[in-house]
């Protein structure tokens, strides 16, 4: 497998501007052959960051809109910003970014006439509804959220009909019995239709949600197409075990978008993780039900979403880590499902192993070589890593896994999250080392 690096936050810093060459030689020789840059920002001398480009007058009165003020810049720094990715291209690698630059058609028209480097944008969750039963994250699953309504409004959805099966579902949730559990929880899809009394209203609600993704879709590959140039269009949806909540059904936003990049999120605890995600549910389920054991919360998530996390029968058992099971079962099964919904030249998928900005419990190396080795054997052929602060296990794994072992060299390159091993020696050199 080859990889992309998303090179979050710290683009921007001056780190990364004068020293970027040592980094990509390195990045290359491990079989890095992509550059997710956000933000297009650069770093000022007080401190401060600002775009990597200036306002473009012009491009926004082509488009009838309003220009946005001039800002603080540093034209020394775009100067660097732009060699950077000169280097990049260079290399043959793909450059992405996120989002539209300053917003709408004129805001990704002024950034790539800025950075011709650029291939194509991402976008974060599009058309992503909530899919969390508890509170988390800014949402819950059974709510329209602040301004949804508007929306759903506009697409002539009947609004007290969603609302009534937003409120008969959490009903349900609300009144499970364990000897109904017990008897409807294993029994495929027409008993778990009766588990939770799923009504024609709350089909109506999910059927609205699903309309809501595609027109979100829809209205993005719109901008993208309007470009002056070929620009590449790439989605980050949830991983596929709960793709049919969140409304990203795969093979249709295949359709749509160039490239779909599953957040390979596995951690617990934080957010957007499968076993916190997971957690969350059993957790609500049982608050809502004291009744059921921890053991009948998790027969409901599995007849809802369709998996059996392994060797997991308790709360307690996710403390545990994953086991190899895990990978073999969980992530093999994941990346085939996206693989066979929008093809392999299509599907790349997003990796990361917990930490910040996701705030998960961190997964060690052995995880992500778990997640890794389990996704090549699914027949995946790219991947992103995420994020770019990463340790010198993660760096040993990738570079090992998919091009030429990093061999720790404290004078060469050494990954940020890391400390090279001469930085407990107070200064001091080896005796007869000058």
């Amino acid at each position: 497998m080859k990889f992309w690096v998303f090179a979050h936050g710290d683009a921007s810093s001056e780190n990364w501007l004068d020293d970027y060459k040592e980094r990509f030689d390195a990045w290359a020789e491990a079989g890095v052959e992509g550059l997710i840059a956000w933000p297009m920002r650069v770093l000022c001398d007080d401190g401060s960051t600002v775009q990597s480009y200036p306002v473009d007058a012009g491009i926004y009165r082509e488009h009838g809109v309003e220009p946005p003020e001039q800002g603080p810049r540093d034209e020394v720094a775009e100067q660097k910003f732009q060699a950077m990715l000169d280097d990049a291209a260079a290399r043959g690698w793909k450059i992405l970014t996120f989002g539209m630059g300053r917003g709408g058609i004129a805001g990704l028209e002024e950034m790539i006439r800025a950075h011709p480097q650029i291939q194509g944008v991402i976008v974060d969750g599009p058309g992503e509804n909530h899919y969390e039963l508890a509170f988390h994250h800014g949402g819950e699953l059974l709510e329209m959220r602040p301004g949804e309504d508007r929306v759903f409004a506009d697409m002539g959805a009947d609004i007290d009909r969603m609302q009534r099966g937003i409120d008969h579902l959490r009903q349900s949730l609300q009144q499970l019995r364990p000897q109904r559990v017990r008897y409807l929880a294993q029994g495929g899809l027409f008993s778990v239709l009766n588990l939770i009394d799923l009504d024609e209203d709350g089909l109506y609600w999910l059927r609205m949600r699903q309309q809501k993704s595609i027109r979100n879709w829809a209205e993005t590959r719109a901008i993208v197409d309007r470009a002056s140039r070929k620009i590449e269009l790439g989605g980050i949806p949830r991983t596929a075990v709960f793709s049919g909540l969140t409304g990203q059904d795969y093979e249709r936003m295949a359709g749509y978008f160039d490239y779909i990049l599953p957040k390979h999120y596995y951690w617990h605890r934080g957010f957007d993780g499968l076993y916190g995600t997971i957690a969350r549910w059993v957790q609500t389920l049982g608050a809502w039900n004291p009744q059921l054991t921890e053991e009948d919360a998790f027969a409901v998530v599995e007849a809802l979403f369709g998996i059996e996390l392994p060797g997991v029968r308790t709360l307690f058992d996710m403390e545990a880590g994953f086991p190899d099971e895990f990978f073999a079962e969980i992530v093999y099964a994941e990346t085939r499902r996206a693989l066979e919904a929008a093809g392999a030249d299509k599907v790349v998928c997003w990796v990361s192993t917990g930490r910040g900005p996701h705030a998960g419990d961190p997964m060690p190396a052995r995880d992500l070589l778990g997640i890794l080795r389990a996704s090549e054997a699914a027949g995946l052929q790219r991947f992103v890593f995420h994020p770019e602060d990463m340790g010198a296990a993660e760096w040993r794994v990738l570079s090992t896994l998919c091009g030429q072992p990093w061999d720790e060299n404290p004078d060469g390159y050494w990954p940020t999250g890391t400390q090279k091993p001469d930085a407990f020696n107070g200064a001091r050199k080896p005796p007869g080392r000058c």
